[in-house]
Order: structure tokens, then C-alpha cells, then sequence
């Protein structure tokens, strides 16, 4: 079974980045927050630029602050139902290609609000996404690979370099699972 990381697993790494970069945990900068009074997420943000506080760290603090959405508050599985909810004759189809991950090696599912990535211990290998009512995309971190056959130009993301369009649990064949296959070995070097 593939591991599987949602909002939680990213706020603890949020939590632990804030801590690598400034030397204070999250109660401490909650309390210097709550003393500078932000009217606004904009006044936040510059203060805690000025204060050297970047990146996923200040994101972090925002929503600490401000609150965070529902979307990032939903478990993996929750936010997968979500994505099929109007479409549950595709959810086999995400199944199949996560059942399939078991067999190339370590992978972890890492759920978002719209797509689903898998990952290497390295690095994201391929990204699920429920991109139609009728089709899912399996976007593909290949390098060297040109479009060409069931492999199309990528719109999924742009280190995703090629797609391939499923319609029905079916169209998780052989081929699909050879490139699966492909993309997870040369993004777990």
C-alpha cells in the first residue's frame, strides 16, 4: 500500500522550516503576531518579511492567523472523494493507477484539493488529475520523451512533460503502466 501525505504532513514541514529559519517554534511567533495586532493578511506579510520570515514559513503564520481553508483542513481520502464527487465513474480509474504504484517501489500519494501527486523519495513523478465529467489526466515527469502515440503535450504542470488521457479503468494498461513505470525510475535516482 502506498503511503499517503496530506495538509498535516506540509504543516508539520512548514512548522519545522519556520523553526530551521528563525530559531522559534509556531507558539512563539503566534505570540509575537498576536502583539503586532496585523489588521490585514498584506500588514502580516511585510512585518514578517521584515522580520526575515519567507517562503512556506510566512504562509504558515498567515494562515495561523487568518485562518486556514477548508480545503487544506481535509484528509487525503476527503479530498479525493472531493475530486470524484461529480464524477465517481473515474474514481476506478485513479484506483488502478495508485493499486499499480504498489509494484514499482516506494511511493507516497500525496492528496491536494485538485489532483493527487505520487512521489519518489526524490521527487513528484507523476500528478493524477480528474480534468473532465468524462477523463482523468496522468501527467508524466519524463525527460527525453516527446509527444507522440497516447502521449500528449503536458497541461497538468509544467515538470509534468507529457499526459495521458483515461476514460475507463481500462485505459490503465500495459503501456500506461510502462510509462508509470518509467517516470518513477528516472525521478527516484
Amino acid at each position: 500500500m502506498a503511503k499517503t501525505r496530506d495538509w498535516e504532513d506540509m504543516r508539520k514541514m512548514m512548522i519545522r522550516l519556520l523553526e530551521e529559519k528563525t530559531g522559534e517554534g509556531l507558539d512563539k511567533w503566534n505570540q509575537k503576531i498576536k502583539r503586532q495586532n496585523p489588521r490585514d493578511v498584506e500588514v502580516l506579510q511585510a512585518w514578517l518579511e521584515n522580520q526575515g520570515v519567507t517562503g512556506y514559513a510566512r504562509s504558515l503564520l498567515v494562515m495561523e492567523t487568518f485562518g486556514y481553508p477548508d480545503y487544506l483542513l481535509a484528509s487525503a481520502s476527503q479530498l479525493v472523494d472531493a475530486q470524484y464527487k461529480d464524477r465517481q465513474h473515474l474514481r476506478p480509474i485513479f484506483d488502478s493507477i495508485v493499486a499499480a504504484t504498489t509494484a514499482i517501489g516506494e511511493v507516497t500519494v500525496q492528496a491536494r484539493k485538485t489532483y493527487v501527486s505520487l512521489v519518489t523519495p526524490r521527487r513528484t513523478f507523476a500528478r493524477i488529475q480528474p480534468t473532465t465529467r468524462n477523463r482523468v489526466d496522468l501527467g508524466l515527469r519524463l525527460e527525453g520523451v516527446q509527444p507522440g502515440g497516447r502521449l500528449h503535450p503536458s497541461t497538468i504542470h509544467e515538470t509534468m512533460q507529457v499526459q495521458i488521457g483515461l476514460s475507463k479503468p481500462e485505459d490503465v494498461d500495459a503501456e500506461v503502466l510502462y510509462w508509470l513505470e518509467e517516470s518513477y525510475s528516472q525521478n527516484s535516482l
